[in-house]
């Protein structure tokens, strides 16, 4: 239960994403249902619309660095819908604790600093790990004779091949961590809830859906003749 003054933070990444209010809506919606109840106050709101690239992320963050003054001068907690819409970026967080604002990810209410730095290095060491693969596929794929950037059939079955690798190999890392919710006797579900919960990323970032906890299930199904 939320008690004491909250300074809400919104951030989307593009000015695409700014204008047509994707994304904002449902973080608000997130922190509403994190303030639900209790004794609290939100003190104020401020909204960004910018890119987390670069060493020096809070530069270009104006409405962040604004929030946090607000913080220290109100005595307030910044209160965010998730770790990512703060930074992929390990020191970035470290700056940002080391701020001494109090701040709460509503995706994890429950973790302290250690937790929020561990899980931020995850997400950026992720991010790193996405882009070096998507680097990789387009370098198998060019060494088949694709023609990168041209649409065709020639062109597709390598593409969706390197696509399949990549889902493959992410299921594979994940393998015990499903052969042990299984053996809890885990419904599906109760994976996903349990998948979101220690705050795995999904394949694609963000949460664990139904329908990605099945997908990667039926990866890891033995292949039979």
């Amino acid at each position: 239960m939320a008690n004491g003054k909250f300074i809400a933070y919104f951030r989307v990444s593009t000015q695409k994403q700014g204008a047509s209010g994707l994304g904002l809506d449902a973080q608000k919606e997130a922190v509403s249902r994190f303030l639900n109840g209790g004794e609290w106050e939100l003190v104020a709101e401020f909204q960004e619309v910018e890119t987390g690239k670069g060493s020096d992320a809070l530069a270009k963050r104006p409405q962040l660095k604004s929030a946090l003054a607000a913080c220290r001068k109100k005595g307030a907690t910044l209160i965010i819908a998730k770790l990512d819409r703060l930074a992929r970026n390990v020191h970035f967080v470290s700056g940002l604790m080391e701020s001494k604002v109090k701040f709460v990810a509503c995706d994890m209410p429950e973790a302290n600093e250690l937790t929020i730095h561990i899980m931020a290095a995850f997400a950026e060491h992720e991010a790193k790990r996405i882009s070096q693969r998507t680097k990789d596929a387009l370098a198998v794929a060019k060494s088949r004779g694709v023609v990168l950037g041209r649409a065709g059939a020639d062109n597709l079955r390598p593409n969706v091949e390197a696509r399949q690798k990549v889902a493959d190999d992410y299921a594979e890392k994940l393998r015990s961590l499903f052969d042990g919710m299984k053996a809890r006797g885990l419904s599906q579900r109760g994976m996903m809830a349990e998948l979101n919960r220690i705050g795995v990323p999904a394949p694609k970032g963000g949460s664990w859906l139904l329908a990605q906890v099945q997908r990667v299930i039926k990866r890891l199904e033995p292949v039979t003749a």
